[in-house]
């Protein structure tokens, strides 16, 4: 048996409901899931880091939504609400804000103090030093979140397919039924392709992103805080 015949097979790939569509649909609940939590998780991050207030509430919430099983959320909101594409990505927008929540707190709050005060002392208001220093330090930190809920998104989008939800998952669930397992590889195959070269991709930015946030001395953040 050759594992790769599915894969390798032009006819299983273009058509409704065939690989190439399935690979897209799943894309794109990462895509929108992800970037939906992080349109919600990186503000409210951003004010919990810089305040220092609500942190014990998001560690809390964190680590609770952390423990909830996907599956049965999923079985859950689909009983409530039924299946579609939103619904789908609503689940998996839940999963994906603890990591970027909790990573982008971190950041904020981490932030080197000094370059904070620097700008501080140089009458810069709250806004400005979130904007200007605090999220600019913190952006590695952030980006690593986004790679955190990324994977598990792509992974968790998996069980979409049995509760009604399309991607990868389905070439899974309808190899098992006829046994045909080079179908069930190529399911496996892609979604760990698409794991690894989206995570590639968030940790180039993430790199970018380190080498411009770089830390500096006081002397530095004032000189380059400094308005011309």
């Amino acid at each position: 048996m050759n594992i790769f015949s599915y894969l390798l097979d032009p006819t299983t790939w273009i058509g409704p409901g065939k690989t190439l569509d399935l690979l897209i649909e799943h894309l794109a609940y990462t895509v929108a899931a992800v970037g939906l939590g992080a349109i919600i998780a990186i503000p409210l991050g951003i004010l919990v880091g810089h305040t220092g207030r609500g942190t014990f509430l998001v560690i809390g919430l964190t680590n609770g939504a952390r423990a909830i099983p996907s599956l049965g959320l999923l079985v859950l909101v689909v009983l409530l609400l039924g299946t579609g594409f939103g619904k789908t990505v609503f689940v998996l927008m839940l999963l994906a804000l603890p990591a970027i929540l909790t990573a982008t707190s971190a950041g904020i709050a981490g932030a080197d103090r000094e370059a904070v005060h620097a700008a501080r002392a140089l009458g810069m208001t709250e806004g400005q030093v979130v904007s200007h220093v605090e999220l600019p330090l913190a952006l590695p930190l952030v980006i690593s979140g986004l790679r955190s809920a990324t994977l598990q998104v792509v992974a968790t989008a998996t069980v979409a397919a049995f509760v009604g939800g399309g991607g990868l998952g389905r070439l899974l669930i309808s190899g098992q039924r006829s046994g045909d397992y080079p179908q069930m590889f190529a399911g496996a195959f892609l979604i760990a392709l698409m794991a690894i070269v989206l995570d590639l991709l968030l940790g180039l930015v993430a790199w970018l992103a380190a080498r411009r946030a770089r830390p500096r001395s006081k002397t530095d953040a004032e000189f380059a805080l400094a308005p011309a």
